[in-house]
């Protein structure tokens, strides 16, 4: 079982920053790919910033210069630093992680943080 638990999440005026981080456990070989999405009321969810193993990222263009994707492998964590933030940018937040598990691959989601960007 592997599981991947996100915190970081709360309630930041407009401008302010917010880090989310989000840790897996589990019985693991390997994580490969790891992201962030978000969904707010009535829409899609969406990719907000991918990374992977080696450390090479991709973001929405929504996000692009203000938001930043890392992580640590030896931690398993992976991170998401979220600067100028918007009111736009309220909306669930969900990290996922490709990983091997007993000789297989899944990807897991974790359950979710809120983040809300209001004055």
């Amino acid at each position: 079982q592997v599981q991947l638990v996100e915190s970081g999440g709360g309630l930041v005026e407009p401008g302010g920053s917010l880090r989310l981080s989000c840790a897996a456990s589990g019985i693991i070989s390997r994580i490969d790919d790891m992201g962030w999405y978000r969904q707010a009321p009535g829409k899609q969810r969406e990719l907000v910033a991918g990374i992977t193993r080696d450390g090479t990222t991709n973001s929405g263009d929504s996000v692009k210069g203000r938001f930043t994707i890392s992580r640590d492998n030896a931690k398993s964590t992976v991170y998401l630093q979220m600067n100028s933030l918007k009111p736009e940018d309220t909306a669930v937040y969900y990290c996922n992680a490709y990983v091997l598990t007993r000789a297989v691959w899944f990807t897991y989601w974790g359950q979710g943080t809120q983040v809300t960007v209001s004055s």
